[in-house]
């Protein structure tokens, strides 16, 4: 058996390079590592990749079908998990969940300009806990409308208009 040590590379196919690098670089800080003519960027977070390939065909964030299911990405506390998620809200992210309690952390999922699923994390110490009455054991799929933050009505103004699906 082999002894894998973590995940290297994910690869994305996505619609428009440009709203996917503003995305992973510009929202969540990722770096530029290199290009691959003008349909291949490498994004790195320490020794992880992330690559975006430009899609030989135009996919739909409903068309779920031919995306990836879903990444995540760690983060230390609980706390750092809500400060995200007003981030990403404040940039214009469409947020899929808001922070919630599941039985291996704290969590939210947005959804990345091509409809990809991404999940922000944090674990809990003890590892996965049991189910309880104030963990949310939803998937991100049956989550609806009302699930968004609660944001004041005056920055719906600054958020663009594909945030919006």
């Amino acid at each position: 058996m082999m002894k894998l040590t973590g995940i290297n590379q994910i690869t994305l196919r996505v619609n428009d390079l440009r709203l996917a690098e503003e995305f992973y670089a510009g929202m969540l800080g990722l770096k530029l590592d290199h290009r691959v003519g003008a349909n291949i960027t490498y994004l790195r977070l320490n020794s992880d990749m992330l690559v975006l390939v430009k899609a030989e065909t135009p996919g739909t964030p409903e068309a779920r079908d031919i995306r990836v299911d879903h990444f995540g990405f760690r983060l230390a506390s609980d706390a750092e998990v809500d400060a995200a998620a007003l981030y990403l809200d404040d940039c214009g992210a469409h947020l899929v969940t808001r922070p919630a309690h599941r039985r291996e952390g704290r969590a939210f999922f947005v959804m990345d300009p091509d409809g990809n699923l991404v999940e922000f994390y944090s674990m809990h110490e003890t590892g996965i806990q049991k189910d309880g009455p104030d963990i949310d054991v939803s998937v991100p799929g049956a989550v609806t409308v009302g699930s968004q933050l609660n944001i004041p009505e005056e920055s719906e103004a600054k958020k663009s208009r594909r945030s919006r699906k």
